[in-house]
């Protein structure tokens, strides 16, 4: 099995829609592809049914269309359905089986519930983290259809909120320079016609707004907040200064 396995990603960003990445930590991504790393993305569910997308196709579309502005390598959707997405057994299985099969060095995740948003993106949250836990499991084989053990080293929650919001307990903040980038997120959000109309433009000027927020905070221009449960460890400090 081993042998037949594809070349590893780096990085798996998880989103419960197509555009939550995108939203959420698309500079950052932007930024790993640009210094050589395998960056992969994916969608539990297809986003669909919302009020302006003619359904699945073109969501689809749209989502293969900011994979490419951005550069991943690989994206993927797990089928699962949108407005009843929820934490059991089998949706936890169908990622873990991702991250065995494409054996991540990290793995990014939706970090806190969306309050006025959709439930969905607090299910895939606890979905990611227990899929994380399930992929280094032993002894449960057949439950993995035969697929490798593998552990994911590291696991950084991303936000898709409008403002700045209080840490989820016992998590670390860190901010990701997107100098550059930007520009290409936005882009990557513009993919999705049927989501933002031209009456929703002050979507774009708010993620704006927040990426230069977060840069202001960590001493940048531009920026993306991700949070982690390990405190930040370094042998070289002047470095990560």
């Amino acid at each position: 099995m081993t042998d037949q396995l594809p070349e590893p990603l780096d990085v798996i960003a998880v989103g419960a829609h197509p555009d939550d990445v995108e939203i959420g930590c698309g500079g950052t991504l932007a930024k790993l592809v640009s210094q050589g790393v395998r960056v992969g993305i994916v969608d539990i569910t297809d986003g669909e049914p919302t009020p302006r997308s003619s359904g699945p196709e073109e969501r689809l579309a749209e989502a293969a269309k900011a994979a490419r502005v951005l550069g991943v390598v690989h994206r993927e959707q797990l089928g699962f359905p949108n407005r009843k997405l929820f934490d059991c057994f089998e949706v936890r299985v169908a990622l873990a089986k991702i991250f065995r099969w494409h054996r991540p060095r990290l793995v990014l995740g939706i970090g806190d519930k969306t309050p006025m948003a959709s439930p969905d993106h607090a299910q895939a949250m606890a979905i990611t983290e227990a899929a994380v836990f399930y992929s280094r499991l032993t002894k449960w084989d057949d439950v993995f259809d035969h697929l490798p053990v593998h552990t994911v080293p590291n696991l950084l929650a991303y936000f898709l909120f409008a403002g700045v919001a209080d840490l989820p307990a016992g998590h670390w903040p860190i901010i990701v320079n997107i100098e550059g980038h930007l520009e290409q997120k936005l882009k990557a959000v513009r993919c999705y016609g049927s989501q933002f109309p031209p009456e929703k433009e002050n979507v774009f000027t708010r993620v704006e707004a927040f990426s230069r927020t977060v840069g202001f905070l960590g001493g940048c221009a531009e920026g993306e907040l991700l949070a982690g449960s390990r405190i930040p460890c370094t042998s070289d400090l002047m470095r990560l200064l």
